[in-house]
């Protein structure tokens, strides 16, 4: 993948997360600040705790650091996997801020 690709994809990985925190607000109690610095999302919950997202332009990767630890995802051509094999972003990412924020959520690549 070149440069561009990977901006590309990266780009819209970061603004579905942004649209699914919107939809989760709109749609719950759950209240998700989420707040864009450049290549990088920070996910706050009511409780305090942080879920960052962030690109690692020179590894065409992006990052993940939650409560749990952080996780390093690739672009397969399809969907993002974890560069270890532990599953796909969207997944993980809706685990992590299930439990950070204390009810069930649905992150997607749709929104």
């Amino acid at each position: 993948m070149n440069d561009t690709d990977y901006l590309n994809h990266a780009e819209a990985l970061l603004r579905a997360v942004e649209r699914c925190c919107d939809r989760i607000n709109d749609e719950s109690e759950v209240d998700i600040d989420n707040q864009r610095v450049g290549g990088m999302v920070t996910l706050v919950f009511r409780n305090g705790s942080q879920i960052v997202i962030n690109l690692q332009k020179p590894l065409h990767e992006v990052w993940m650091a939650a409560r749990s630890g952080g996780t390093h995802y690739r672009f397969d051509g399809q969907q993002w996997l974890d560069t270890k094999g532990a599953g796909e972003f969207y997944e993980r990412l809706s685990q992590e801020a299930s439990a950070q924020a204390g009810a069930a959520l649905r992150f997607s690549s749709g929104g």
